[in-house]
């Protein structure tokens, strides 16, 4: 994942979640490789167990061919497995290098969430001696990064502490079919969404939007930049929020958007959604979350913590927003409306959106998912299982200040549930990418979508996106592969100063007239081949049903 080295406060932050996440799943990099199945890699050797055959290939051979692109006869009997794409993308992945210190990636794989990782990687990647590659390939990983030719697929393999490395069959193909039956699941959920969609636009009266304003350009609205400082003592807890005032003459108070941050991210990391926002005359606010943004990442890496979020974040993130319109009540005394206040947030951020929006935490189901986690193909289930550790409370995150939510790929389906996603009662936009592998779209927007039981409820698929397809495209960092990425960002950043704008004018400013934008007839309008948008209303538990058993028949 991408990482993003910003000019900050006078120093520099180093590599973000993105690229933490990106060396976390290198091992999950080289297993398509491994299950599909196509054994091409090893350390001196590697073997692979396929019936009664033992198959290996001597890594010597995969550096030829990755250097050069020849194919020696050690390597020529599984080239010829491979197309010649297939070819070209192996010898492009064995080369690939994150740049990290040795010291970053140690910080990263002795943390509990990398230890987790690792475990699971390593019921695939074992010894020779058919003992788990946990801790062989930890050393792997963090000497290939203290090496001169760097952190490389190729290089992890030959620094792999055994003679050979031995991939367990078995439980590859095992994870090819929870693998294969998630994916088939996720297909039907997706058909049944774009289907509905479909109906939706064909329905109603039609609508011609080329004679519409394009509100995925910026808004005539000019605004001001602030940052201000807040200390809520009574959590001991300090942090900036940039703040976007819009320049307008008008006597209403002014409408108020916050936007929270996703984890390992920052208060810069939205801010084209703060600036088109403010110049539709939204007052926007973006806090920054101390113990989840860039520098707890970096405090990680640097041995400065031992965790990538505290569990505390569950709900000191929902608290920061509440401190901060309370605080701008003071501050800006008369001028905003803080009784409508809008709320957008990513990830991490998307869990803080729908928890001040009223859904509530179901540490009972919480505890009954991540008692399996360990088998789990979904990476966000990590992150919400430690919610467990918390002091047993009822917690109260929902603000009702906040009457109309949008949450991008929120992580959200063990830590709310069905009972906990229902409390839900104001406006909500739930923004998915199909190809998510971090909050799958499946299990972390659409079913909890389906639970959803008030009548103004948007869900809007971004096909081909990922989790980072709504981030800004950075320009120095880490190379992330272009599969991790998405399609071109900037489609959907253009999707989402659409919709943002749209949603907030209609349910916070209180102008209907946007209305039509927020409809899968408009979706269809602006939607773009590389990653295809769509837009529903609704979608029952029922809907997802028929559209698997349809599948079946």
């Amino acid at each position: 994942m991408r990482a993003v080295t910003r000019q900050h406060k006078g120093h520099r932050l180093g590599v973000g979640l993105r690229s933490l996440l990106a060396l976390l799943n290198m091992g999950f990099l080289l297993l398509p490789s491994v299950i599909t199945p196509n054994p091409v890699l090893g350390a001196e050797k590697l073997y692979v167990e396929i019936g009664p055959l033992e198959l290996s290939v001597p890594i010597s051979a995969l550096e030829v061919f990755a250097n050069s692109g020849k194919i020696n006869p050690d390597f020529a009997f599984y080239a010829h497995q491979l197309n010649q794409k297939q070819l070209q993308d192996l010898r492009k992945f064995l080369v690939t290098r994150i740049d990290i210190s040795p010291v970053a990636v140690a910080q990263a794989l002795y943390s509990p969430t990398g230890e987790i990782l690792l475990q699971r990687i390593g019921q695939v990647i074992e010894t020779k001696a058919n003992q788990p590659g946990f801790y062989a390939l930890r050393a792997a990983l963090i000497l290939s990064a203290a090496s001169p030719e760097g952190l490389t697929p190729l290089n992890v393999l030959k620094k792999f502490p055994t003679y050979g490395v031995k991939f367990n069959s078995q439980r590859a193909f095992q994870l090819i079919g929870e693998l294969s039956n998630s994916i088939r699941k996720t297909q039907q959920a997706l058909a049944a969404v774009k289907d509905e969609s479909v109906t939706e636009a064909s329905t109603g009266t039609p609508v011609n939007f080329s004679q519409y304003p394009d509100i995925r350009q910026p808004g005539l609205v000019k605004w001001q930049k602030k940052t201000i400082t807040l200390n809520d003592t009574s959590r001991s807890r300090t942090f900036p929020a940039d703040i976007y005032l819009p320049e307008e003459s008008s006597q209403r108070p002014m409408p108020v958007i916050v936007i929270s941050h996703g984890l390992g991210e920052d208060r810069t990391t939205f801010a084209y959604l703060a600036k088109q926002l403010a110049s539709y005359g939204f007052f926007v606010a973006v806090p920054e979350h101390p113990g989840s943004n860039a520098q707890q990442v970096q405090a990680l890496l640097t041995g400065f913590s031992h965790v990538v979020a505290p569990a505390r974040e569950f709900i000191d993130r929902p608290l920061d927003v509440q401190f901060l319109l309370n605080q701008l009540e003071t501050l800006f005394k008369g001028q905003l409306n803080l009784q409508e206040v809008g709320v957008l947030g990513q990830s991490y951020g998307g869990y803080t959106s729908l928890a001040l929006a009223g859904a509530q935490l179901n540490f009972q189901h919480l505890q009954q998912d991540c008692l399996h986690s360990e088998n789990s193909l979904n990476v966000s289930l990590l992150l919400q299982c430690q919610a467990l550790t918390l002091p047993p409370a009822n917690y109260k995150l929902q603000d009702e200040r906040i009457k109309a939510a949008i949450a991008i790929n929120p992580i959200d389906s063990s830590l709310f549930w069905e009972t906990g996603i229902d409390n839900i009662k104001i406006p909500v936009a739930i923004v998915s990418g199909s190809a998510d592998t971090v909050a799958p779209a499946l299990s972390e927007q659409i079913k909890p979508f389906s639970r959803l039981t008030i009548p103004d409820k948007y869900l809007v698929l971004l096909e081909g996106g990922t989790h980072f397809s709504t981030y800004p495209e950075p320009t120095e960092g880490v190379p992330i592969p272009a599969g991790v990425i998405g399609p071109n960002p900037e489609i959907g950043q253009a999707y989402m100063k659409a919709l943002s704008v749209a949603f907030f004018k209609v349910y916070i400013a209180h102008e209907p007239a946007y209305q039509p934008y927020l409809s899968a007839e408009y979706a269809q309008f602006i939607s773009q081949y590389e990653m295809p948008l769509n837009l529903i209303h609704s979608l029952t538990p029922a809907q997802l049903e028929n559209a698997g058993n349809s599948q079946k028949k």
